[in-house]
């Protein structure tokens, strides 16, 4: 049944598909599709605008027009399919896979060479978000390095510059699960003692949701870290 009422409208024309709406949302109601946000069912939308205050851009506003009325009986078939598949699609523990098999590294510089010759400053396996357990001993009191996946291609002195010395965990803000991300960051931070946080990102509008994430992930925890951000520009340079 159609009613006029308030529901969220959103400006392809500004959305820059950060993907920082999508959690705010706790119906499920928005999700990143061809690059933009997108109100997949009005049934879905209460119209109440609790994701209005996380968009960086401003592409969303409160309306009001007909639509469906807002339905909470589809908002749990819904919630409760999605939940079904990421856990479908999540990797299996069990399958034996490299990634999933932790491993430290001595950092070993080689005598005479310089550090502009490079070298290897990876302490730690593995290195994904999603793979690293929130108690893997390597994260114990370190200072851990929130790696945007493009700035390890993008800066070539990546381990020189910011490898060295911190722990490492990487992935994507704009194709990965937000909402997966914040609750192992608030994991990691609750088990921990992480002792600094530096997020490293593109100087791109996706790569902004990251450090929204992370520090979702630490106001969850309820712990108080030093932070740092640093930016890098598609040249590789440092902001």
């Amino acid at each position: 049944m159609k009613a006029t009422r308030k529901i969220i409208e959103i400006d392809e024309t500004l959305c820059d598909g950060c993907g920082q709406c999508v959690p705010a949302c706790a119906e499920g109601a928005i999700q990143v599709i061809d690059g933009k946000a997108r109100v997949i069912a009005d049934k879905l939308c209460d119209g109440l605008g609790a994701c209005l205050g996380e968009c960086p851009v401003d592409a969303l506003k409160i309306v009001e027009r007909e639509a469906d009325e807002f339905d909470e009986e589809a908002v749990e078939d819904h919630l409760k399919s999605v939940e079904e598949k990421e856990s479908k699609e999540a990797p299996p523990l069990e399958c034996g896979c490299p990634s999933l098999q932790m491993k430290t590294f001595v950092v070993d510089k080689p005598a005479g060479r310089s550090s502009a010759a490079g070298f290897s400053a990876l302490t730690h396996w593995p290195i994904k978000i999603r793979l690293v357990p929130p108690k893997a001993p390597f994260l114990k009191n370190a200072d851990l390095l929130v790696l945007a996946d493009c700035v390890g291609v993008a800066h070539t002195s990546l381990h020189q510059d910011l490898l060295t010395g911190k722990v490492v965990m990487m992935g994507c803000p704009k194709f990965d699960n937000a909402d997966e991300y914040i609750q192992k960051f608030a994991d990691v931070f609750k088990t921990a003692d992480i002792n600094s946080v530096t997020i490293a990102t593109m100087e791109v509008p996706c790569c902004s949701g990251l450090p929204w994430i992370v520090k979702k992930g630490l106001e969850k925890s309820g712990k108080t870290v030093p932070l740092t951000e640093i930016v890098i520009d598609p040249k590789g340079n440092i902001l």
